[in-house]
């Protein structure tokens, strides 16, 4: 992380907040080059960190803030990588879904060209709904990552403009198949944050940014795929994870509660799936594909292989 990349975000911060507080921004930088350069914190969680701070000095809701003085960048789903960002889009409303809470008015997928993502509007917003099928320019929607899968959120600043062209829709989903060589850390039955907007995963009963806190549990696999020539890493959320283990979210906190210890979980979907033959397919993030979909294959598999591969990777 160089010097010019903490200032150009310390800029983009201090704007945000001119108008509300007296800050400048040397103070903004020294902030992020605490966290970023001394804790070791991932720059797009400092960056949240730093902003959630000012918007608690200022006495502000993070929908109040605007996207900058500057303007927005007119983006594509897929150059949606990173959260925190304001952008405009334009996009076809694919998919709405039934919202599990009150504080949300409409849930659903956007996709343009490039592929899909998931949306919230916020009851709160009141902004005009939309309508399935339909074509939208979206101006000042803030993206989101919860499990790897990136989304945008649409509040109060947000503008919604119907469009009369029809905004083509792609598949951005890729298909993967081989042994599942490896379960990685961080898998089976874990806590998240239960902050609100944060779904960060506890480290110790910790997160990275709200400190100590009673974590929400969930359920998650992070496995490795081998075809015998490559090796892809794909993420299983809970849905996909029950689906591929037969183990609910439930059930696995009933295991845990059992032995007094929440790596029985993992233990066990691992004595079920490990060296198993499957074909995912998904969404790609980084390195990782994202499960929407697995199937189980049939395929002979040698068990001490397998785990030979696993101690390699």
């Amino acid at each position: 992380m160089t010097e010019s990349d903490l200032r150009t975000q310390a800029e983009e911060i201090h704007e945000q907040f001119t108008d509300q507080l007296d800050i400048d921004v040397d103070d903004v930088e020294e902030r992020l080059d605490t966290l970023v350069n001394e804790y070791k914190v991932p720059l797009n969680e400092a960056r949240r960190s730093v902003t959630n701070t000012y918007l608690d000095e200022a006495g502000m809701d993070r929908d109040q803030l605007g996207g900058g003085g500057g303007g927005n960048e007119q983006v594509e789903v897929a150059d949606v990588d990173s959260p925190e960002e304001w952008v405009d889009m334009r996009v076809t409303v694919v998919e709405l879904w039934d919202p599990r809470a009150d504080a949300v008015a409409q849930v659903g997928l956007l996709g343009d060209e490039t592929g899909t993502i998931k949306f919230t509007k916020w009851s709160k917003s009141d902004l005009p709904e939309l309508e399935e099928g339909k074509s939208y320019s979206l101006r000042n929607v803030v993206t989101d990552e919860y499990q790897g899968r990136f989304s945008v959120k649409l509040n109060r600043t947000t503008t919604i403009e119907e469009l009369d062209e029809t905004i083509e829709v792609g598949d951005d989903s890729v298909e993967v198949e081989g042994a599942l060589v490896d379960i990685q850390s961080g898998s089976g039955l874990i806590k998240r944050c239960p902050e609100e907007d944060c779904t960060r995963v506890l480290q110790n009963g910790r997160c990275s940014e709200h400190g100590e806190v009673e974590g929400e549990f969930d359920l998650r696999i992070k496995g490795v795929l081998d075809d015998g020539e490559d090796v892809t890493e794909v993420i299983f959320d809970e849905e996909a994870t029950e689906k591929l283990t037969g183990i609910t979210l439930e059930e696995a906190k009933e295991m845990a509660m059992d032995a007094l210890d929440t790596t029985v979980v993992a233990d066990e979907m691992r004595e079920d799936i490990l060296g198993r033959y499957y074909r995912v397919t998904g969404p790609t993030f980084g390195r990782y594909v994202l499960a929407d979909d697995q199937e189980r294959l049939a395929g002979p598999v040698d068990a001490d292989e397998v785990l030979i591969k696993a101690r390699s990777i």
